[in-house]
């Protein structure tokens, strides 16, 4: 795979020579100031890019700029190093500022630690090192709602064909991770192929309500081949999963994980229209005069004050749990990540540490993204004031799989100790 040329432009130069001049932060700490830079930057004009629905190509670049895709990247290789506890963080973050953008970014951290966990440690280091040295942004064309993508073997290759009403990310990505099933049999294979190709080919149909910069459309696959040696997890020589590699305990992690990226960009996308809100109703919010107790500012009303005191303890309860969850994930890839030795058991509760939050974060990003009207007034309503971008994010994605089953899920956990089964949503 060679690089990919990503050209510069006047948007790069103005907005991003900060971060180049800045250089690569070196604490956790620096890392939350950069994305929180990022989210800031990213807040100006999300409203008119949301409206235009405009492809995140100049974002995407500030992404990369930011040094934020290289957050989990080895450091031999010219990574951050930092561990998933503060890419959860920094995910948040971002998503404050743009919901589609936190989005993205999240999606692309998990692919980029895709072949650490299903893949061999030879590929888990190649396919770093071909990530971190061409400043890749990865998209992913893995929807498990649709039928597998077809994977044939010919020779020493294979080919993928298919498609998949849903990608994230691909229109604007340097390389994009597939996944399919090879024919006759049920195993599934992972793999990691430029994006820039005849055979992937978008759709460019994404016109949802909400999470409208992610090029979220379809995509069809048309005869993409990939180098056996590319097969995660796989033998090149035998063509045959390799049992002591795919661990279906450890393999598995890939769900929860990124089950717990979509918590948090809940959670940042709430805490940016609580944000939005409060400079609204602190500058632009009139007093009711029609309560018998009339008040001189919005800002003395009761019901005004109680309801952001309301949204304010159920975000800080979200966060502290997304962090707790966080240190979960990270700690279980810390763990376990050499010897991929990790039990259902503990793959289990780290699993349901992750739905509690998926639950919490579902129900309190609904409440406060459409709470927050009854705190700033009609006049907030005007479709170039964007609040309800923030609503229509977490509306779409919330749908995402149904929080009832993890509800379910929660529930079997504490009052039977039941562990859930690994799921494609689990």
């Amino acid at each position: 795979m060679g690089s990919v040329e990503t050209p510069k432009t006047a948007v790069e130069t103005d907005r991003h020579i900060k971060f180049s001049h800045a250089g690569q932060p070196s604490t956790p700490e620096e890392w939350i100031v950069r994305a929180r830079d990022v989210a800031q930057i990213l807040a100006v004009d999300a409203p008119q890019r949301d409206i235009q629905n405009k492809s995140p190509s100049d974002e995407i670049r500030l992404l990369k700029a930011s040094g934020l895709t290289k957050l989990l990247g080895p450091k031999e290789y010219g990574g951050a190093g930092q561990d998933w506890a503060l890419a959860y963080k920094a995910i948040r973050e971002v998503a404050k500022g743009d919901g589609s953008i936190g989005m993205l970014l999240g999606y692309h951290l998990l692919w980029s630690t895709t072949a650490n966990v299903v893949g061999t440690d030879e590929q888990k280091h190649r396919v770093q090192k071909l990530i971190l040295d061409n400043d890749w942004f990865l998209g992913g064309a893995v929807n498990p709602r649709n039928a597998d993508l077809k994977i044939t073997s010919d020779g020493e290759e294979i080919v993928f064909n298919g498609f998949k009403f849903f990608n994230t990310g691909g229109v604007v990505s340097d390389a994009t991770i597939l996944e399919g099933v090879l024919d006759g049999t049920e195993d599934h294979i992972f793999t990691i192929v430029p994006t820039k190709q005849p055979g992937i080919q978008f759709g460019h149909d994404w016109d949802n309500i909400g999470m409208r910069l992610t090029e979220s459309g379809s995509v069809k696959i048309e005869n993409v081949r990939v180098p056996w040696s590319d097969a995660f997890g796989w033998d090149s020589k035998t063509k045959r999963p390799i049992a002591e590699v795919l661990k279906v305990p450890f393999a598995s992690l890939l769900l929860p994980t990124i089950q717990l990226v979509f918590s948090n960009f809940y959670v940042g996308i709430a805490l940016g229209a609580l944000d939005e809100a409060k400079k609204w109703t602190t500058s632009k919010t009139r007093a009711w005069p029609y309560g018998g107790d009339n008040k001189e500012k919005a800002t003395d009303e009761h019901y005004i004050l109680a309801r952001y005191g309301n949204f304010h303890a159920h975000l800080r309860a979200a966060e502290a749990l997304a962090d707790r969850a966080g240190e979960q994930i990270r700690d279980v890839y810390t763990d376990h990540g050499e010897k991929r030795d990790v039990s259902a058991r503990r793959r289990g509760e780290v699993a349901e540490w992750v739905a509690s939050i998926k639950i919490v974060a579902s129900d309190t990003s609904l409440s406060v993204t459409s709470g927050v009207f009854e705190v700033t007034g009609a006049s907030s309503t005007a479709r170039k004031v964007g609040l309800d971008r923030f609503w229509r994010d977490v509306r779409t994605h919330t749908l995402h799989d149904p929080v009832a089953y993890k509800e379910r899920e929660l529930g079997a956990f504490y009052l039977l100790d039941e562990v859930p089964e690994p799921t494609w949503y689990t």
